[in-house]
């Protein structure tokens, strides 16, 4: 493959000599920033790198100059819903007219909407569609995805979708993760058999698992969906055939979803924009990572996780996109950061943080991704010519990106 060189960056972000662990509390104030930065990638990872000190390589393939440009590793991207068919911007306007969740439900819209449009599309379609959208999500920096099911609603649908997962990995360079959520939902015809359809959620762990379908198992834990006890019975099936433990919890409610999440060892809880006092002390005691989603706030008009209170206490937090076609429909991942900085009070070092090194833990990618060290994939992006840092959640909306390399590979 060759090497090119990278000279006079304005700085080189997130670099390390070796693997790093979370950082919490005040460390997520820490970022590693090499000012006046040389960077080496040969065979498609990171080779060496440097000040500008008369250290770097006198010859490389090739020598791109990055005056005024920062490096950074490609964006993590631990919770998203990538693979759906179509869109709901109808409902989007009904909303705007006053029609309620549940009106919209009602008329066979929410997640009913999606789960039929994905009955009906076939795999090759949403295969294409759901490429579309991570092709996307990459030219905005994201490096690192890690995509549920969920849209089924049926044991058909939801193999379908996990298939299309399979194939998606198998087709692109960067890490993609596979979450099973069978248990997203309630399907109509089971709106009064809840424990037939769990048990139905549970009987397909086993195939699933035999066709390497899924990494994790999911269960939206939250106010009107399902409860802590039958999150318990999801997430222990789950363990017993391998599957660690990611879940959706306290979107709607204190729901006791992070406190199940913690006592099953989730990598991760998510959503999480009801955390209180017991919520945070549940968290510190154990190693699961509360995961943040503040698009699905922002597009919901609800109330924002409380990201000021978890770090202060000396959480550390991670980022996220939660791309769907309900509550998020969007993977632009610097505009998340820019919410993150508005409305969860978050710092731009604490930013950065949430979304390479601690997002890359929450996916179970930080042994290859979340930080520029020598020897790992060359993931990464350069920046447009910026002022500082600080500018890239200020610039709301605006893509700060410049140039994106996947193993060293310009895409």
């Amino acid at each position: 493959m060759g090497s090119f060189l990278i000279r006079n960056l304005k700085g080189l972000v997130q670099y390390a000599e070796g693997p790093q662990d979370l950082r919490k509390g005040k460390q997520m104030q820490t970022l590693p920033v090499l000012e006046n930065a040389w960077l080496l990638i040969e065979n498609g990872c990171f080779k060496a790198f440097g000040p500008e000190d008369g250290s770097a390589p006198e010859r490389a393939d090739e020598i791109l100059d990055g005056s005024g440009r920062f490096a950074f590793p490609g964006w993590c991207d631990p919770h998203t819903h990538i693979v759906f068919a179509g869109s709901r911007e109808t409902e989007f306007v009904d909303k705007i007219k006053g029609l309620s969740y549940e009106e919209i439900f009602q008329r066979g819209g929410g997640i009913l909407n999606s789960a039929r449009k994905l009955a009906e599309t076939d795999e090759s379609d949403l295969f294409d569609q759901a490429m579309r959208r991570l092709h996307g999500m990459m030219q905005l920096g994201t490096a690192a995805v890690e995509i549920k099911s969920g849209y089924g609603l049926s044991i058909e649908s939801e193999l379908k979708m996990l298939r299309v997962i399979k194939r998606m990995k198998e087709q692109v360079q960067i890490p993609i993760k596979a979450t099973y959520l069978g248990a997203h939902a309630l399907p109509q015809a089971y709106k009064d058999k809840r424990p037939e359809y769990i048990k139905l959620v549970c009987s397909i762990i086993p195939q699933l698992v035999a066709e390497g379908l899924a990494d994790y198992i999911d269960v939206f834990c939250d106010k009107g969906f399902f409860t802590p006890e039958e999150t318990a019975q999801i997430l222990e099936a789950g363990a017993k055939h391998g599957l660690k433990a990611k879940i959706h919890a306290n979107e709607l409610d204190f729901s006791g979803g992070i406190q199940v999440g913690v006592a099953h060892d989730a990598v991760s809880v998510d959503h999480l924009e009801f955390t209180g006092p017991a919520e945070i002390e549940s968290l510190l005691k154990s190693s699961t990572i509360p995961t943040l989603l503040p698009g699905t706030a922002f597009f919901l008009r609800i109330a924002y996780p409380p990201a000021r209170k978890m770090i202060d206490a000396g959480l550390g937090v991670a980022l996220a996109t939660d791309f769907n076609p309900g509550s998020s429909p969007s993977g632009n991942y610097p505009f998340v950061l820019s919410l993150a900085a508005l409305y969860l009070k978050m710092l731009p070092e604490e930013i950065f943080n949430a979304a390479t090194l601690n997002a890359s833990h929450a996916m179970e990618v930080n042994d290859t991704h979340g930080v520029i060290r020598i020897g790992a994939p060359a993931d990464f992006f350069l920046t447009e010519k910026i002022p500082s840092l600080a500018f890239i959640p200020y610039a709301y909306g605006q893509s700060p990106v410049w140039k994106v390399w996947v193993k060293g590979h310009l895409i």
